[in-house]
């Protein structure tokens, strides 16, 4: 076929490479908060219990943003609203920066929410590199853009120690000075998108539909109940996946485990979460969106029993977190592969926004309610609780195949 920019497979061969490398840069951003974030709340604040705000302002700032930019993104293209997400996340590192200088805690929050924004965008991306792909490699090209978020994710918390002989050098705020990466990496984002990200891969999708409609080769049919499901699986992934990382912390070292056990914990459970996204694409591909979801359902009802019965064992805890991972990485794949191909053009994009704007939410609301359930029937108790998502997930199954 021929294209602006040479054929579709090349042109989307270009574009999931342009949008793996946004990926990258775009998650140094979202390293550093991560790694710092709860560090500035509490200095500010000068409240260590208001140190997790941090993480709650990011994570609400990318469920307020995702519809707007997923409605820009429907108006004008993923390259302009990707673009958007760049620029609101470097307004955000700059708050940050500037609320620490002067200590206010409100505006570090709000600074938070705004690198949210950048949150919102890269998980967008992964829409975005299955707007063109093709129903044997939609999978395969969604999730070779999730797994470039391990580079930015590992790269940003790594990147501490040189930004802080930096900030010291530049007379910056204490903590901050590895946002300067942060904001090089944002700007460097930024030109990507707006630069090399052509022909915009959904305005090029909708031309190639309308084109299809005009002709014999009419789209496949809108399938609502199917992306329904699909969103489920998504949401209710998340938030068994958030509920229970955001409480493994406070569990192994309320047992007495060392601050790097606790760290090497967490980072294999990262490593789940992207290393290993290329295989479930495949497998998304391959043997089936639903059957990958339910693979998913599988690895983290493994992951919640071996929680649950071993949670006095830093061990079993540890393999625990990788399997949730893990099953995180499947469900989530496969889900945005079911999503996309289950609804039609015009209604698309609309519901990916309202995915990212319902995963965000549900990631937020695990986080919150675990510390209850943790206080009233311990981490084993959590998995147990956690685990009638998962049976809710796995019965609603039959209605992704619809």
């Amino acid at each position: 076929m021929s294209l602006p920019g040479g054929d579709l497979a090349a042109v989307q061969r270009r574009t999931v490479l342009v949008l793996s490398v946004g990926q990258v840069l775009g998650g140094i951003a979202t390293g550093v908060t991560v790694s710092l974030g709860a560090l500035l709340a509490a200095d500010v604040s000068g409240s260590e219990a208001l140190s997790g705000l941090s993480t709650a302002g990011m994570t609400l700032g990318a469920a307020i943003v995702a519809v707007p930019l997923a409605s820009l993104a429907r108006r004008a293209g993923r390259r302009p609203s990707l673009a958007t997400g760049m620029i609101v996340a470097l307004v955000g590192i700059l708050t940050v920066v500037a609320a620490t200088a002067i200590g206010v805690f409100a505006l570090l929050l709000a600074g938070f929410a705004l690198i949210g924004a950048g949150q919102a965008a890269n998980l967008q991306s992964r829409f975005a590199a299955a707007d063109l792909a093709t129903e044997r490699t939609r999978g395969r090209d969604l999730s070779l853009v999730v797994w470039a978020t391990t580079v930015g994710s590992v790269l940003g918390p790594n990147l501490t120690a040189p930004g802080e002989a930096i900030g010291r050098a530049l007379g910056m705020p204490e903590l901050t000075g590895p946002y300067v990466f942060s904001i090089a990496a944002q700007l460097a984002a930024l030109a990507l998108y707006l630069v090399f990200l052509r022909p915009d891969p959904l305005r090029l999708a909708n031309r190639l539909a309308r084109e299809a409609s005009a002709s014999a080769r009419a789209p496949r049919p809108d399938r609502p109940v199917a992306a329904r499901f699909a969103i489920l699986a998504v949401a209710g992934s998340h938030a068994v996946m958030v509920a229970v990382m955001a409480m493994t912390p406070v569990h192994l070292a309320g047992h007495g485990a060392a601050l790097h056990i606790i760290g090497l914990t967490i980072s294999l459970h990262i490593a789940g979460m992207y290393a290993l996204s290329p295989v479930f694409g495949l497998l998304a591909d391959r043997v089936g969106r639903v059957a990958t979801i339910l693979l998913g359902q599988g690895i983290l009802a493994a992951s919640l029993v071996m929680a649950a019965l071993g949670q006095d064992s830093a061990v079993a805890v540890t393999i625990a977190l990788v399997l949730l991972g893990l099953g995180w990485s499947a469900a989530t794949v496969a889900g945005a592969s079911l999503l996309t191909e289950a609804s039609a053009p015009e209604v698309r994009v609309a519901r990916q926004g309202r995915s990212d704007l319902t995963m965000n939410l549900a990631g937020g609301l695990g986080a919150v309610a675990a510390s209850g359930v943790l206080a009233l029937i311990d981490y084993g108790g959590l998995a147990w609780a956690c685990l009638a998502i998962v049976a809710v997930i796995a019965g609603a199954s039959p209605l992704g195949r619809r």
